[in-house]
């Protein structure tokens, strides 16, 4: 689950930055519009692993300690 969740962010961080740089969303151009219901989709399951994400940062901060 991890793994899946890390790349789900990671493709986000990358359509974000291509957002940020080219104003081109790589998640719309494929899916067929940002209200395409696929794109949707996509944006709704990497908001949902970046919210995953947040717990892998506290298992690092305890598995330091």
């Amino acid at each position: 689950m991890d793994t899946t969740a890390l790349t789900l962010v990671t493709i986000g961080a990358i359509n974000w930055g291509l957002i940020a740089l080219f104003r081109f969303d790589l998640v719309a151009t494929i899916f067929g519009g940002q209200d395409a219901f696929l794109s949707r989709v996509v944006y709704g399951l990497v908001g949902l692993a970046g919210l995953y994400c947040i717990k892998l940062i506290f298992d690092r901060t305890t598995a330091r300690e």
